[in-house]
């Protein structure tokens, strides 16, 4: 009998036992869908008119309210979904709510990025990213706005790309280590492009963001970069190339404009990076030569031409009182077209940016930068088209 009775006591708890281990086992093992998705993102406004000596100096691809009538400006707003929702599937979704498609309708709503990793192997070194992304051409055009030192990316590089990204599919390849030093150089202030793999090779489109293709013809591209440590420094070098066929659209042509019979154009650049992370000095320059459609006003047409370009930054990170201030300098230089511009609009671009940022804390940033240009810009409505002057911007950026 008395044995009977501590078999009922003891059964309960043994079963409680045996209950709370499965419900601990169920907790680890199993999880919310939303404990694998993050939300991030940022806002930048800018004002443009400080000291402003020439209205009619303006930059289509840098920034719509440089010059005349333009005011506060919402130059960026995002809102990043991401996460690994498996060991070997990322996703990655960002939106602009400020996209700009022309000087007069602000404010739109637009994707950025939507695209997918798939990773081939446990640790994710070999991995394929498919959908809508940046392009891995040029260090500037893949650094995240959020990062970068100037207000815009230099004109000789991201002609190659408007908004830096397009519809695809692109392999990388980097060993884990490097993989977290590259992750680790956005983490740490350094101004790092982020994790775009050690090789790339990718076809995409061409006809760049949020564009349908007009032709048969892919696009290729293919990129080699390299970080390493010597000492306390960390310097990266990189040789990236691609080819293919742009077709401008009929909408981004002026009456009158002549083009070849079917508006396909050889489209083909190489270039290359270097960049001294600045611990505390830091140095960043790139250079790109290669040919393109551009506009040619001795015989009012389309024509493909060579182009080279590219522009050095230097810079000074320094850490006064718990606050950030990163001193800068940076000239570029660019002769060329902007093939997604009117009539592949034909440039020299000779500019020079004095700025400094000043990151009062991880949330908020200021960045005031005078700028000193001269920029020839022509197409078919304005065969001869030269504008120089001054002006000082100002924008605030807020991380959330």
């Amino acid at each position: 009998m008395f044995r009977f009775l501590l078999l009922c006591m003891i059964f309960p708890f043994c079963l409680q036992g045996q209950t709370d281990s499965l419900k601990a086992k169920e907790t680890v093992v199993f999880k919310k869908w939303y404990d694998n998705i993050s939300v991030r993102g940022y806002a930048q406004v800018r004002y443009n008119r400080l000291l402003e000596t020439n209205e009619d100096l303006v930059c289509e691809q840098c920034d719509r309210s440089w010059g005349k009538n333009g005011g506060f400006f919402i130059r960026r707003l995002r809102v990043i979904f991401f996460g690994q929702i498996n060991k070997r599937v990322y996703f990655y979704i960002q939106p602009d709510f400020a996209s700009s498609p022309s000087s007069d309708r602000l404010h739109f709503g637009q994707i950025r990025d939507a695209y997918f990793d798939l990773g081939i192997d446990n640790d994710n070194e070999f991995r394929f990213r498919l959908g809508q992304s940046k392009v891995p051409y040029g260090f500037e055009n893949m650094q995240s706005s959020q990062n970068r030192l100037p207000l815009d990316r230099n004109d000789a590089l991201n002609s190659a790309v408007s908004n830096e990204r397009d519809l695809g599919v692109f392999f990388y390849w980097a060993p884990k280590e490097k993989r977290k030093l590259m992750s680790s150089l956005v983490n740490d202030g350094l101004k790092g492009s982020g994790d775009y793999g050690i090789f790339a090779f990718g076809a995409y489109n061409g006809q760049t963001a949020n564009n349908p293709e007009l032709n048969n013809n892919l696009h290729y591209v293919a990129r080699l970069t390299y970080p390493f440590e010597v000492k306390n420094q960390i310097i990266e070098a990189s040789l990236q190339a691609y080819t293919g066929k742009y077709v401008i659209p009929t909408s981004n042509l002026s009456p009158g404009v002549k083009t070849n019979s079917n508006k396909n154009y050889k489209d083909e650049r190489v270039a290359a990076s270097f960049v001294l992370y600045p611990k505390p000095f830091g140095i960043q320059a790139e250079y790109t030569i290669g040919r393109g459609p551009e506009f040619d006003s001795s015989s009012d047409s389309i024509q493909v031409k060579t182009l080279h370009g590219g522009y050095i930054t230097a810079s000074l990170l320094k850490k006064v009182k718990g606050h950030f201030l990163i001193p800068f300098v940076r000239y570029q230089y660019f002769d060329g077209a902007k093939k997604h511009e009117r009539d592949s609009r034909s440039y020299t671009v000779n500019e020079l940016e004095i700025g400094t940022e000043w990151q009062a804390n991880k949330n908020f940033e200021l960045v005031v930068n005078y700028t000193i240009s001269k920029r020839r810009f022509e197409d078919f409505t304005k065969p001869i088209n030269t504008q120089k002057g001054n002006l000082l911007r100002v924008q605030a950026q807020v991380n959330f």
